[in-house]
């Protein structure tokens, strides 16, 4: 798998929590490609993707199992004798958190720490990465967000990983546990069937001829990844844990560094389905969201030597045909 270190994952038995969610679908793919033994943790048993239809299964153990029972996280790392550990599994939705705070807060605070004091009390597991997000920062004077900045989550989803990445902090500081942290944006990108999220529900609207729904004014802007850029990132970062222990406690954003409005994202799908007739249903109806939000990724490109393979446009465009020929199979 290009861009990887194949003599690291090789054989290397790698725990991926949340593996059939939409990033780390791709982790696990691009991890069995490039020879590591994968254990998934999931949760619930929902249908194979297209992206998980693609894992070399040989390479596979799924283990049913929620992150918050410490137990169950306990029991993989040892029966698998892991080595690294990618904490991905979160509740994930912005509206979903607004909705059930507890839940989420279950799900992305208890399922992390659950997860580190498993791996704390795993001898064998020498590299954490733990899943942040730019939604930690909440809302700062100055953007882009860079990592030296105060995290200043305000709504319950931003706080949800705003904690999760405090732990992780704390876990390194306190007893020497070897993670570090991702911090990204919106990921979009192939396989993604959450039609809620603004990329894949407004593709399938357009397909099918209709108003793809946009809940806020449409002015917010964001950092759009491509999910792959995404996966490589994570990759990298534990392939940085593993040749550097001066790594761990840091946290690391990873970004196009491109703000996207939400109209703006549309307008290029529209053109890329060749649907501008077609106009978006503006209901300016979201709540307790950040107006704006844009990270630096220098400290990523200085350390890692890590930057993004896909520019917004061409990735977008991108995956407008994946989704093309996913949907045309569907309808």
């Amino acid at each position: 798998m290009e861009g990887l270190d194949l003599a690291l994952w090789r054989d290397r038995a790698v725990a991926v929590t949340g593996a059939a969610g939409f990033l780390g679908s791709h982790v696990t793919r691009f991890l069995t490609s490039a020879g590591a033994d994968v254990v998934a943790l999931v949760r619930d048993d929902d249908p194979p993707t297209p992206i998980t239809e693609e894992w070399d299964r040989a390479r596979v153990h799924v283990v049913r199992g929620d992150v918050c029972h410490q137990a169950t996280v306990e029991r993989v790392l040892g029966e698998y004798q892991v080595k690294t550990v990618l904490h991905l599994a979160a509740q994930t939705q912005v509206e979903i958190a607004n909705r059930n705070p507890v839940s989420t807060f279950e799900s992305n605070v208890r399922g992390t720490w659950s997860v580190l004091e498993a791996c704390r009390r795993s001898p064998l597991v020498e590299q954490i990465v733990v899943a942040s997000s730019d939604k930690a920062y909440g809302t700062q004077p100055v953007l882009p967000y860079t990592e030296d900045m105060p995290l200043l989550a305000v709504h319950p989803y931003d706080v949800s990983k705003a904690c999760a990445d405090l732990i992780a902090t704390s876990y390194h500081r306190q007893f020497g546990a070897p993670v570090a942290v991702s911090r990204c944006g919106n990921f979009y990108g192939p396989g993604d069937t959450n039609w809620n999220r603004l990329v894949p529900g407004t593709i399938r609207a357009l397909v099918r001829g209709e108003r793809p729904v946009i809940r806020s004014d449409g002015t917010p802007t964001r950092d759009y990844l491509h999910v792959e850029d995404g996966a490589r990132a994570y990759l990298r970062l534990a392939e940085a844990l593993a040749g550097d222990a001066g790594i761990a406690g840091q946290a690391f954003n990873f970004s196009n560094e491109t703000p996207v409005s939400v109209l703006d994202v549309v307008a290029t799908l529209r053109a890329a389905l060749g649907r501008d007739d077609v106009e978006p249903d503006v209901r300016g109806t979201a709540t307790g969201e950040i107006d704006h939000q844009l990270l630096s990724s220098e400290k990523a490109r200085a350390v890692l030597g890590w930057k993004p393979r896909y520019a917004v446009v061409e990735g977008l465009t991108e995956t407008v045909g994946w989704y093309r020929q996913f949907l045309g199979a569907a309808l």
